[in-house]
């Protein structure tokens, strides 16, 4: 399977195509079901949706991790690691199916996004990264850094000033991420790419990637974003898609 490529499809239908033994490292957020609220009045963003009003963030949301975490599991080499970014919502099934898998449980780590959400009770500003490993423990590269991250939560915004994606994740964050875990030439895989965050971060710190993102729309503009840094992704743009020579840089 080719590498430096995201793959507009359902990655469950992906990942089977990768051998077993075959990934370095794994690091995505998965789409998940939120708590169904209604409108808070003051609160913005994503909450005042109408599909998050019914616990969804995405038209994709139907997937869950018993779906995929096998697949996971399955491509990833004796001694990698794994993250997954999730909420406190979900986190208890998440740890009950990584370790269902397979997987070695090693910590919670802490993203500080440096921005409040508004809820109910206390206003989140963290989302957890469960951090496990396939097989024999191998260290970080780094084992100086924080398990608390502190990467600024700045979305990337359109033309019109609205979220590219209502829950991007920083590229900042997948560095630290992808150093820690993986060397120079390393294959990262994301099956739930979004807006590239992983893919891009990658092909900065010269790790190839295979990633998958389902909705068109996320996948032209993940393809966008890696073309600011190399043009050659441009290609693969429908060319209605494709941004005007003076927005590239």
């Amino acid at each position: 399977m080719k590498t430096n490529v995201i793959y507009n499809e359902d990655c469950l239908e992906g990942m089977k195509k990768l051998p077993d033994n075959s990934v370095d490292l794994v690091i995505t957020d998965p789409p998940y079901k939120i708590t169904s609220r209604g409108n808070f009045g003051s609160t913005g963003g994503m909450l005042k949706k109408k599909i998050s009003m019914n616990g969804r963030v995405f038209s994709n949301n139907d997937i869950g991790i018993t779906d995929w975490i096998g697949e996971v599991y399955r491509i990833l080499k004796d001694g990698s690691h794994c993250y997954i970014m999730t909420n406190h919502t979900n986190l208890k099934k998440y740890l009950n199916e990584i370790e269902k898998a397979g997987f070695s449980f090693i910590k919670n780590l802490i993203w500080n996004k440096g921005n409040k959400i508004m809820g109910q009770y206390y206003m989140s500003q963290y989302e957890y990264i469960i951090f496990c490993r396939k097989g024999k423990g191998v260290a970080i590269n780094d084992c100086g850094t924080s398990d608390i991250l502190t990467v600024l939560n700045n979305k990337t915004k359109d033309n019109n000033g609205d979220n590219l994606h209502d829950t991007e994740k920083p590229v900042g964050l997948a560095n630290i991420l992808i150093e820690n875990s993986s060397q120079k030439g390393d294959v990262v895989v994301d099956p739930f790419v979004g807006v590239g965050w992983v893919a891009i971060s990658s092909y900065l710190k010269q790790r190839k990637f295979i990633c998958w993102e389902i909705d068109e729309g996320y996948y032209n503009s993940s393809l966008r974003r890696l073309g600011k840094i190399d043009k050659r992704f441009l290609k693969k743009l429908p060319e209605e898609e494709k941004p005007a020579q003076q927005q590239l840089f």
